[in-house]
């Protein structure tokens, strides 16, 4: 009977850093952003601000994009630190492999966050499916694959090294096709 070896992909370098996602206990994405940067590693919490109106007063609030993640851009020696920070769950992984966020992923979620307008259209030129690159405002070089269209208009941006996708509303004179 013959075992074959697992092999894992490990995007840990010596000396380039690179983002990856970390597991956190729930609601301690603050917390572990703070320790981590006393610790000298980069992170990058995205934070929507939210409005709450309850019974008697409204709350301003400050969530994470994502509950439960933190992105961290760090090298090999700076691994087993990120791991002994308290709340840190372990690192998100794909079928046990250990793979880096490209820079251009965290940048689009940065772009994101910080775009205040939400502009709904219609993408009539295209068929779900296809795949659009944005070519005007502040997600310009952003793409993603037209998921539907429908009257919420909406445009799909997979972001797959992630696990996760976000979902824009994008003018339909801001898009182009792809072409391969």
């Amino acid at each position: 009977m013959m075992r074959s070896i697992a092999t894992y992909e490990n995007h840990l370098s010596k000396t380039e850093a690179r983002w990856f996602a970390v597991y956190t206990g729930f609601r301690k994405e603050k917390y572990i952003q703070k320790e981590l940067r006393k610790k000298g590693i980069e992170t990058y919490l995205p934070i929507l601000q939210q409005t709450r109106q309850y019974e008697r007063k409204i709350k301003k609030l400050e969530l994470p994009l994502i509950s439960c993640y933190l992105f961290v851009k760090i090298t090999k020696p700076d691994y087993v630190p990120v791991l002994e920070t308290d709340y840190v769950k372990g690192f998100v992984k794909f079928s046990k492999n250990l793979i880096s966020i490209p820079e251009k992923e965290i940048e689009f979620m940065q772009q994101v966050v910080g775009e205040k307008l939400v502009i709904s259209a219609e993408p009539y030129r295209w068929e779900p499916g296809d795949e659009v690159e944005v070519i005007a405002g502040t997600l310009t070089g952003l793409r993603g694959q037209l998921v539907r269209r429908n009257n919420k208009k909406e445009f799909l941006v997979a972001l797959t090294n992630m696990g996760y996708s976000l979902l824009l509303s994008v003018h339909p004179n801001w898009l182009r096709k792809t072409v391969l």
